[in-house]
């Protein structure tokens, strides 16, 4: 997952609204988002490699998003699964606030990540590559791609701008997918330095990637009403930036319907 942005507390009528793209090498098998067979409570995607995932909600309120922090020089060989951190939150019943201070107390073991995890009660965030502990977030508007939260990467400056004006019309979803959908890429003066060839900082400055092997695989928005009704919409792509396939699922305690 290369790129979140999240309302938190924000809108009158949404407490949590969260726009996603995940970016991932195409070769990585992955499954779309579904309730979980072992886990019937947790509806996420599965990364079929290492058995985690890179968002998910659960039927009681319980959410979790992570991103990989990029810096090309700092790689673990025998790191533990970061989508373990998002699936094991999801799975648990742990408050927010104990367990990233959990996470916090292995980081080390992990290479570099920042993580979203939430209760129902409260929104907290942790990155192993900061220098700040775990931290609550109050009501707001937040951005995160693969530095820390709310560095201001071009990609992540025009996708916030563009989230904000797409809460004001709600319930409309299509405005969140435009914003997921942009190619633009960023002018070379413009692009951070995180340790990769510059043509990959360019292929990773757009808000939507593509690249013969690497991409953007999934967009998803969440959705959550002040009534509890949940819903979130994942759409898939291949190589080409086409869509493959469409997850609509929306529940309200154990009520699942259809999204409108």
């Amino acid at each position: 997952m290369c790129l979140i942005v999240l309302a938190w507390q924000a809108h009158p009528d949404y407490p949590l609204v969260v726009a996603a793209n995940r970016d991932e090498f195409f070769s990585r098998p992955a499954a779309p988002a579904t309730f979980w067979p072992e886990a019937p409570q947790v509806l996420a995607g599965r990364d079929l490699e290492a058995g985690g995932t890179w968002l998910g909600v659960s039927r009681g309120q319980r959410f979790a998003a992570l991103t990989n922090y990029r810096d090309g020089s700092k790689q673990l060989v025998d790191a533990r699964s970061r989508g373990a951190l998002v699936a094991d939150f999801l799975t648990g019943n742990t408050r927010s606030d104990a367990y990233l201070a959990q996470v916090a107390a292995a980081s080390a073991a992990y290479n570099g990540f920042n993580l979203f995890v939430g209760d129902g009660e409260s929104l907290a965030y942790y990155s192993n590559r900061g220098d700040d502990p775990p931290r609550r977030l109050m009501p707001g508007v937040y951005g995160l791609s693969n530095h820390l939260l709310d560095t201001q990467w071009p990609k992540l400056a025009s996708a916030k701008a563009a989230f904000a004006e797409a809460l004001t019309t709600l319930p409309a979803q299509a405005p969140f997918f435009e914003l997921l959908a942009d190619q633009e890429i960023v002018p070379d003066s413009h692009l951070p330095e995180t340790g990769v060839p510059l043509e990959w900082e360019r292929i990773l400055s757009a808000v939507f990637v593509r690249s013969e092997n690497y991409g953007t695989r999934a967009a998803t928005l969440l959705t959550r009403h002040r009534n509890g009704q949940t819903c979130l919409v994942e759409r898939s792509f291949d190589e080409a930036a086409v869509v493959v396939g469409e997850v609509c699922e929306a529940f309200q305690s154990s009520l699942i319907s259809t999204c409108v």
